[in-house]
C-alpha cells in the first residue's frame, strides 16, 4: 500500500541522513585526530630537535670537560716535577750548605790552633816567625842526619890519587874469576864469585826451580828454594836477591822472606827477566853482580849491562 512505502522511504531517507550524519561526524573526528596527530608530531619532532641540540651541547661540553682535565693532568704532572726539581736543588744547596760549615770550621779550627800556637809561642818569647825558621832550620837538620844514615856514608877519607881508575894488586873482579882454570859447571866459580867484596847474587827463581824440581808446585818450590838461599846468605854473607815472574800468581802471595834473602816479584805487564836487567843495571858499575839463569837472552843481556851470568844447574850443585 502506498501509506506502508511512503513510511519505509521515509524510515530509509531518515536512516541515510543519520548515517551521512555519522559519517560526517566521524569524517570529523579522523580529521580532528588527524590534526591531533600532525600537531604531536611536530611538537615531538621539536622535541627531538631540542633533545639533539641538548645532546650535542652535552657532547660539546663533555669534551671541553675532558680537554680540560687532561690539560689539568698534564699541569699537574709538570709542577710535580718542578716540585720534585726544586726539592733536589733545595737538598743539593742544603748539602753543598753543609759541607760548606764543615769546611768553615775545620777552618776555623785551624785558626783558632795557629792562633793558641801563636799565643804559645808569644808567652814563651818567641815570635811566630822564628819558631818558623827554627821549625825549617830542625827539619833540613833531621833530614841531613837521616840521609847520612840511609847512604850509611862512611868518614871522608878519599884522597884524589884514589880517584884513578886502576887495577889494585890482589883484587878480582867476576871476569877475572871467569877467566880461571874451573869448569863452567863447577860450583866452586859460584863461591869464589859470592867471595868478592859486596857481592850481590840475583837469582832467576822459576827458572831455577823448575830445572832441579819441577814436579812440585810453584807455592812448595818457592819455598824450598828461598830456604836454601838462606843457608848459601848466611855462609857467604852476600846480598841475595830472588825474582820471581808475578805472572805466574792468580793471587798475592802472603809470605816472609827468609834472613839475607830479599824476594821480588814482577809487577803485571813486567816479566822476571826484564826485573832482573833492572836490578843489573841498578846497580853502580864495577860492583861484582852474578845472575843465576839458563835463560840465555837473561844471561846474554846482564852480560852486556856487566854482571856474570851463572847456569842455573850450577847454582842447585851448590845449594844441594
Amino acid at each position: 500500500p502506498p501509506a506502508g512505502e511512503e513510511a519505509q522511504r521515509a524510515d530509509s531517507e531518515r536512516a541515510g541522513e543519520e548515517s551521512r550524519a555519522e559519517l560526517e561526524r566521524l569524517r570529523a573526528d579522523l580529521d580532528r585526530a588527524r590534526e591531533h596527530t600532525r600537531s604531536e608530531t611536530e611538537r615531538l619532532r621539536g622535541e627531538l630537535e631540542a633533545a639533539k641540540k641538548e645532546s650535542e651541547s652535552l657532547h660539546r661540553k663533555l669534551r671541553s670537560a675532558l680537554s680540560d682535565v687532561k690539560r689539568g693532568e698534564a699541569a699537574l704532572r709538570k709542577l710535580r716535577g718542578e716540585m720534585e726539581s726544586v726539592r733536589a736543588e733545595g737538598h743539593a744547596q742544603v748539602s753543598a750548605a753543609e759541607s760548606e760549615t764543615r769546611r768553615l770550621k775545620a777552618r776555623l779550627g785551624e785558626t783558632e790552633a795557629a792562633l793558641e800556637a801563636a799565643r804559645r809561642a808569644a808567652r814563651e818569647g818567641r815570635s811566630v816567625e822564628d819558631m818558623r825558621v827554627r821549625l825549617l832550620l830542625d827539619t833540613v837538620l833531621d833530614a841531613a842526619q837521616g840521609l847520612r844514615r840511609e847512604l850509611a856514608l862512611p868518614p871522608v877519607s878519599v884522597r884524589p890519587a884514589e880517584t884513578v881508575d886502576a887495577v889494585e894488586p890482589g883484587r878480582m873482579t867476576p871476569k877475572d874469576i871467569a877467566a880461571r882454570a874451573l869448569s863452567e859447571h863447577d860450583p866452586a866459580i859460584l863461591d869464589q864469585l859470592l867471595a868478592l867484596p859486596q857481592a850481590h847474587l840475583v837469582v832467576d827463581g822459576y827458572n831455577v826451580t823448575k830445572t832441579g824440581y819441577p814436579q812440585m808446585p810453584l807455592e812448595k818450590q818457592r819455598l824450598r828454594l828461598l830456604g836454601q838461599l838462606a843457608q848459601l846468605a848466611a855462609q857467604t854473607g852476600a846480598e841475595v836477591t830472588c825474582v820471581f815472574d808475578g805472572a805466574e800468581l792468580a793471587a798475592p802471595v802472603l809470605l816472609a822472606p827468609p834472613r839475607g834473602v830479599r824476594v821480588l816479584f814482577s809487577k803485571p805487564g813486567v816479566t822476571a827477566d826484564e826485573l832482573i836487567r833492572q836490578l843489573v843495571r841498578a846497580e853502580p858499575p864495577g860492583r861484582p853482580v852474578i845472575v843465576a839463569s839458563t835463560d840465555r837472552e837473561v844471561a846474554d843481556g846482564v852480560a852486556r849491562a856487566g854482571a856474570r851470568p851463572v847456569a842455573s844447574a850450577v847454582l842447585l850443585k851448590r845449594l844441594t
